[in-house]
């Protein structure tokens, strides 16, 4: 049968490589989730031919990985990896393979891979190659190890990882003799630098059921193995689930008993993610203390003031929060959303105050500002100016 999987110019690479005399197929994670009925993405191609076969096959390419197999394919306009059939030797680094031996065959390429369900290939015809039993374990909704599991593992510690990411994203359970590996093999995750399990967590936190991926994490020790790390794997479920990753680093933190800046340390987080789990860490001591009162509401971005408030909830159920719609609708009826709406500008206090700019003026537009958010003065020049003499002259 044929089949519209991938792109035209993915399927134009698989034809002029069998055209040239070749073995040309689809592998990896978007023929799984193609099996799974989802739109696949990041089309990769597995082929007989060798890096420099594949360049004299086409005219534009690129050597992103070359020494390990990998070239990238420019078809209409596309980039295409395309990786020759390979197996690997050891992995000293415990992170690419220190040798990487290029075979003839298809099935020796898809036994070197992590998870049976990984190891699917699929013809430009759209016949399905599973040699590792890939989809009976996605019928059953299980993530089993190729071969035998401790191998797997001692190649590359990160495949414990990506696991429990598996188990997150797809709401899968992790087989038994894989997940007996993953335990005795745990440790060799001190090996892993940090932003490959960064890019594993932050997909694992926006699956489907992140619970399970903490449940198994126990199982196999992380919280005791690592404990500065992912100690907060003990407690997590009752925030689940996240509505994307940030939202579960947030929970982490919280958990952590660690400052956001040495949080954001260890994890090797965004500067975007350090801002943003700076505000949720401030929010949450504030909410703590007191409901969100309208200052709070006129800082703080909605999201950081939601994920506040379910981390709360989450800490203390008996306690009343406050829904995302119910948050909206506070913010959206305060006085002013920022401080340009402002009815005064600086120069204003200059001409009123008849003094000359300092220190000071910036002070007291923060001031002025405050009072407008909680309604202790209206946003209208006359009220401001007179509020602002008043308090002015009272102070001194």
């Amino acid at each position: 049968m044929t089949t519209s999987f991938g792109s035209l110019a993915s399927r134009e690479v698989v034809q002029q490589l069998q055209s040239a005399g070749y073995e040309a197929v689809f592998v990896g994670g978007a023929v799984r989730d193609f099996a799974l009925g989802k739109e696949p993405t990041d089309i990769d191609i597995a082929t007989s031919a060798t890096p420099e076969q594949v360049k004299e096959v086409f005219d534009h390419t690129i050597d992103i990985g070359i020494a390990h197999g990998t070239v990238l394919v420019l078809m209409m306009d596309e980039p295409i990896e395309v990786t020759t059939f390979r197996t690997e030797g050891t992995y000293s680094d415990h992170r690419r393979p220190d040798e990487v031996f290029y075979v003839t065959s298809l099935k020796e390429d898809l036994q070197r891979r992590d998870f049976t369900i990984n190891a699917l290939a699929m013809t430009l015809e759209g016949e399905m190659v599973d040699l590792f039993g890939g989809l009976d374990d996605l019928e059953k909704r299980l993530i089993r190890s190729v071969g035998c599991p401790a191998e797997r593992f001692s190649e590359d510690a990160l495949r414990i990882f990506r696991a429990l990411r598996f188990s997150s994203v797809l709401d899968f359970r992790i087989e038994e003799k894989t997940l007996e590996a993953m335990k005795k093999l745990a440790h060799e995750l001190s090996h892993i630098a940090m932003e490959r399990i960064k890019v594993e967590m932050d997909k694992l936190l926006q699956g489907k059921n992140s619970s399970i991926a903490f449940q198994y994490s126990r199982e196999i020790g992380l919280p005791t193995l690592f404990p500065k790390l992912f100690s907060s794997f003990a407690q997590l479920d009752s925030f689940t689930p996240f509505l994307n990753a940030r939202h579960g680093w947030a929970a982490m933190l919280l958990l952590s008993n660690v400052s956001s800046a040495e949080f954001a340390r260890k994890f090797k987080l965004s500067n975007e993610e350090k801002r943003f789990l700076k505000q949720i860490e401030e929010a949450s001591a504030i909410r703590v203390d007191h409901s969100f009162q309208d200052l709070e509401l006129y800082r703080y971005p909605l999201e950081v003031l939601d994920i506040g408030e379910r981390i709360h909830n989450a800490q203390f159920p008996d306690e009343t929060t406050r829904t995302l719609e119910q948050l909206a609708e506070r913010k959206n009826n305060l006085p002013i959303k920022q401080r340009s709406e402002l009815a005064f500008t600086g120069n204003d206090l200059l001409v009123w105050l008849g003094r000359r700019g300092g220190k000071w003026t910036s002070e007291w537009i923060g001031k002025i500002e405050e009072a407008v958010v909680e309604r202790r003065v209206e946003n209208d020049a006359k009220a401001i100016k007179e509020w602002f003499l008043y308090e002015i002259f009272r102070e001194e």
